[in-house]
């Protein structure tokens, strides 16, 4: 006897969309059989031949902020955004709390901060920044699924860059016990010698962040990698030119991996008003053709995988009084609208709903060792999201479940509505936390 059945004609299964049913007991799924198999459980959901289920998405790149800027965002609200959005298991950010996840008592803290607020499965990042190299070991014992650096300042002063050599002592570090160093790759000295941003203009945005800050760091990331045989992520990544060098190192045996986000497969620099800073984010959205050569870096294998890189902040923080640029905070809020944000785009060039699945889910699942995530397979997590793929919505920033109403989504019209989650075969319905904290390697 199961506990719960699902039967599907459109499942999003390793083998592609089939027709199937799907069987859960304690909260893992046991069986996937040809719809029409005969399985009897206490609960039985026939969903509607006009919607897929697919597996709960994974997202690899919050920043929560709790504790310390929970009015920015918290674990509360960002677990229920992201539920609404489809995604089962979200990985927190170690930067823009305080602390920052830079020590295990920080991590504590984190842990008891989230402790009975979560709709969804959260684990946690490790921060590597200067002077911390000794409290390294100790998160990655503590359960952390990597560590986080910034080569550049991050906009917080708690969280410093690290400087070349001090990323060279850390790599070898972390190669010794297997762990994930994932970089935001922009170099500190090409924004200096950049013109500054200021105004309302997104063409002097765009300007104060090159291409070249952003493929000179993914290159220095990738000699390094090279060197030590340490294990690298790239994260968010907006530049087009450097999809050649991460090819050429895979092929060298580098161990290096990639992600980019939906503002960058959707918005484009051409279409960005002066003045509308929802659309600040660092690296910045960049041009048209840069766009497409991104979706071909994810068709070809290039880039991994597709996250939200959701950083959120209070309305007042985005200066929608004045409009610059320079002034604004730095970081889009898209952590309920990342599926039907690029389920939208990808429809629209020919992009099949398994490989959105494949990037959101399965890849950043198998990136940072979640082996029971991400898939509609026996032995994973019952965590599945029932999906009405050609239904359409217009984006309402004060109807979303983030904290703050600001959204560089704001009336655009997407197709894909999610119609309900489970997570380890319970239903999510946003009333009751029922999300686990999870640590590296234990299931």
């Amino acid at each position: 006897m199961l506990d719960l059945v699902f039967r599907a004609r459109r499942v999003i299964t390793p083998e592609g969309e089939l027709p199937r049913c799907v069987g859960v007991r304690d909260g893992q799924i046991v069986a996937v059989e040809p719809l029409g198999t005969p399985m009897e459980a206490a609960d039985v959901i026939d969903v509607d031949p006009e919607m897929v289920l697919l597996p709960g998405l994974v997202d690899t790149h919050v920043h929560v902020n709790d504790p310390g800027r929970t009015e920015w965002e918290g674990f509360e609200s960002a677990t229920r955004a992201a539920a609404a959005g489809g995604i089962t298991t979200i990985i927190d950010m170690p930067l823009n709390s305080l602390p920052p996840t830079t020590d295990v008592p920080a991590l504590e803290l984190k842990r008891k901060t989230a402790q009975g607020k979560a709709h969804v499965d959260v684990g946690f990042w490790g921060g590597a920044v200067p002077g911390n190299a000794a409290e390294l070991q100790g998160l990655h014992d503590a359960g952390v699924f990597g560590f986080k650096c910034v080569l550049l300042p991050s906009g917080v002063d708690e969280f410093p860059p690290l400087r070349p050599n001090e990323l060279a002592d850390v790599l070898p570090q972390l190669h010794g016990y297997g762990a994930l160093l994932i970089v935001h790759a922009e170099d500190a000295g090409s924004i200096e010698h950049a013109p500054a941003p200021q105004g309302e203009r997104y063409a002097g945005f765009l300007a104060s962040r090159p291409r070249g800050a952003e493929n000179l760091a993914v290159a220095q990331v990738i000699e390094l990698a090279r060197r030590t045989g340490a294990r690298v992520h790239i994260l968010h990544l907006s530049s087009s030119d450097a999809l050649p060098m991460i090819a050429s190192a895979r092929r060298d045996g580098v161990a290096v991996t990639a992600e980019t986000c939906p503002h960058y497969l959707t918005f484009t620099a051409e279409e960005i008003p002066d003045g509308a800073t929802q659309f600040k984010c660092c690296p910045p959205i960049r041009e048209a053709d840069n766009r497409e050569l991104l979706w071909r870096g994810l068709s070809d294998g290039v880039i991994d995988c597709v996250v939200s890189d959701h950083s959120p902040c209070t309305a007042e923080l985005k200066r929608f009084d004045t409009g610059d640029f320079g002034a604004a905070w730095g970081g889009i809020a898209g952590l309920q609208l990342g599926l039907p944000a690029v389920w939208t785009a990808a429809r629209a060039r020919g992009v099949a709903l398994t490989d959105v699945v494949r990037w959101m889910a399965s890849r950043p699942a198998e990136l940072v060792g979640l082996r029971h995530k991400g898939s509609i397979a026996p032995g994973y997590d019952a965590d599945l999201c029932v999906l009405a793929p050609d239904e359409t919505f217009t984006v309402d920033a004060e109807n979303l479940r983030h904290r703050n109403p600001v959204s560089a989504y704001h009336g655009r019209t997407l197709a894909g509505v999610v119609h309900g989650i489970w997570l380890r075969g319970r239903e999510v319905t946003g009333t009751e936390p029922h999300g686990m904290l999870l640590r590296r390697g234990v299931l």
